[in-house]
């Protein structure tokens, strides 16, 4: 098994801000709007160098999609920021309309997404976030898994012609994925070949899955770790690629069970190949507060109900 190793914990909503600083000197037709959180969402660094592209909308979420569409028209690429929750349930009747409905090329990116939020509890845990835009025509979905894929993802959607939903968290996770490993929108990694079971994983949750097959390897199970960083449009080739040569399938994300990665996956090969596959998400449930630690342990997504769930679904094959 390929051995990752963690450079060093860090957000990956900072690697949101590198990307967005980095687009701010090398495309000018980049502009960037917030919702009252600049410090959130690590904007700051666009903001010192390019003020005049940069606009304060205040605690006014839907009025900003409305603005970040018009913007469009113009010719500019506008980047929203504001937490996952007011990002899409807040706003969706203006996403909907104003954005996917006419195909604006606005790029709507979500901090503070899923359980991991943490202390600030059920009203900013949101858990359908995934479901609601990928549900709408056009939407391309993207919830990388560490700082350096959150800052490729920043630099791709730039230049993907569309609306955009990027999904990204605020603690301090494992930053793994090295600069070999390029960022193809759409495009799957595999980030371990294994023979016994698929596990595709997504966001915060590619890490713990990697994990969990360095500890069932040690049990003499061969496990196969796809990180699904492009919800919509899927890898369904890679996937089905996949699960013909290990016959099960395990996927893990930091969302409902209802919506997310997991009923994509399943809808697909319902189609393409029926597999037998368990899901690691939250079970039709809101959040809590507590810490990230706390919540991904009470709500069964880490390394440890990763390897139940191989195991399980290793007895249905």
């Amino acid at each position: 098994m390929k051995k990752y190793t963690d450079q060093g914990k860090v957000d990956t909503r900072s690697g949101f801000g590198a990307g967005l600083a980095e687009l701010g000197r090398t495309n000018t037709k980049v502009v960037a709007l917030c919702a009252d959180l600049i410090g959130s969402l690590k904007m700051q660094e666009f903001i010192d160098e390019n003020p005049q592209r940069f606009f304060q909308i205040g605690i006014a979420e839907a009025n900003m999609m409305g603005i970040a569409a018009g913007l469009t028209i113009g010719g500019k690429i506008p980047f929203t920021g504001t937490f996952a929750n007011f990002s899409t349930g807040r706003v969706y009747d203006q996403i909907r309309q104003s954005i996917a409905y006419s195909r604006k090329n606005v790029k709507i990116c979500a901090s503070h997404a899923g359980l991991t939020l943490g202390e600030d509890g059920a009203t900013h845990q949101i858990l359908e976030d995934i479901g609601m835009m990928k549900m709408l025509p056009g939407m391309t979905v993207i919830n990388p898994c560490d700082f350096n894929q959150t800052k490729a993802a920043t630099l791709a959607i730039a230049d993907h012609q569309g609306p955009v939903y990027l999904r990204f968290g605020r603690p301090k996770v494992a930053n793994f994925i090295t600069d070999d490993i390029p960022f193809e929108i759409g495009k799957g990694i595999v980030l371990n070949h294994g023979n016994d079971v698929t596990i595709a994983a997504t966001g915060h949750l590619v890490w713990e899955a990697l994990q969990a097959a360095e500890a069932l390897e040690a049990e003499g199970i061969s496990a196969e770790v796809v990180n699904i960083h492009t919800i919509k449009p899927l890898d369904t080739e890679l996937l089905v690629s996949s699960v013909k040569k290990t016959g099960c399938i395990v996927t893990a994300e930091e969302h409902n069970y209802l919506g997310g990665l997991g009923e994509t996956i399943a809808a697909t090969l319902s189609l393409e190949l029926p597999t037998p596959q368990e899901f690691i998400a939250t079970k039709d449930t809101f959040g809590e507060s507590g810490t990230p630690a706390q919540l991904m342990e009470k709500y069964g997504l880490n390394k440890n109900a990763i390897i139940l769930a191989c195991k399980k679904v290793l007895s249905r094959k």
